[in-house]
């Protein structure tokens, strides 16, 4: 399966009391560049994070966004006190005693005593928590591998369909080479009669400037190298990801390649055929640059 470097995946859920929502989405990048994002109070569970990403990607710059909706979280408590407490009501109770005056304390009057009762967080268990969270962002990577494998087969049938025109172009090449030779023989006859005003050319002589000539713009080891690439290509492409370093690697030879032709041949239908050629290598390079 070949996969893309784009994608968007988010599942959202309950992990141990808190309503959390996990995103991914990730664009093309040379390496591997995982950025988690999560409240403070979730810090801990980075590492495992970045853990779960590393297992299902090998390159992209990939953005994991963790949100927790606080107003529909149960992890907040009320805690009391106690010694601050009983030391209020102990003094409350002498002072009525000592002073004649009425107790009238209250759960009210209490509340506005400062640091009597705290508002605190409950205590969780971390690794529990952490591994719920991680449970919750396998389900996004599942739906973004699921949205990067889609992308990956468009961009599979486009780079086979271009091989395709390229190894039609490679073709023409092969077909137009030795026509080159023929053309130039004849049109070197031509010159030379031209020159000797009729008096003969020894048919040996221009056998061997066509000879010399066939040699200098033979693009034969180019063209079986071409096509040689085309099919490593495609056996890469059926093997699956992460292949696209490797692609983007051959993808420079196929370039070097045609580079070789065009500066060997000055034919014009042959130059015409290596500026298409070179456009096609370009348009599967761009692919290539999303290909995982």
């Amino acid at each position: 399966m070949i996969y893309s470097m784009t994608g968007y995946g988010g599942a959202s859920g309950t992990c141990s009391g808190l309503e959390v929502t996990a995103e991914v989405k990730s664009v093309n990048n040379r390496y591997l560049d995982c950025s988690v994002r999560l409240p403070r109070s979730l810090l801990f569970a980075e590492d495992a994070l970045k853990s779960a990403v590393q297992g299902h990607i090998s390159r992209g710059k990939v953005d994991v966004y963790i949100s927790v909706d606080t107003a529909a979280s149960d992890d907040m408590e009320i805690r009391v006190n106690e010694p601050l407490l009983h030391s209020y009501l102990n003094t409350f109770a002498d002072v009525a005693e000592r002073f004649g005056v009425t107790n009238d304390t209250s759960i009210m009057g209490l509340m506005r005593i400062p640091d009597l009762f705290v508002v605190a967080r409950k205590e969780q268990d971390k690794q529990e928590l952490a591994d719920a969270i991680c449970a919750l962002l396998e389900q996004a990577l599942h739906e973004y591998d699921a949205m990067r494998a889609r992308e990956g087969q468009k961009l599979l049938q486009d780079v086979l369909s271009r091989l395709e025109t390229i190894e039609t172009l490679v073709g023409a090449v092969e077909r137009r080479s030795p026509q080159t030779v023929e053309e130039y023989r004849a049109r070197l006859r031509q010159r030379m009669d031209e020159v000797l005003a009729g008096a003969g050319v020894e048919e040996s002589r221009i056998l061997a400037e066509a000879a010399i000539y066939a040699d200098k713009v033979a693009v034969n080891e180019e063209t079986v190298r071409l096509r040689s690439h085309i099919a490593q290509m495609r056996l890469m492409l059926s093997g699956g990801s992460p292949v696209g370093k490797k692609l983007d690697f051959l993808v420079q030879e196929f370039n070097r390649e045609a580079n070789t032709i065009g500066s060997k041949c000055s034919d014009s239908e042959i130059a015409r055929t290596v500026i298409e050629l070179k456009g096609e290598i370009e348009k599967i390079r761009e692919q290539i640059q999303n290909i995982e």
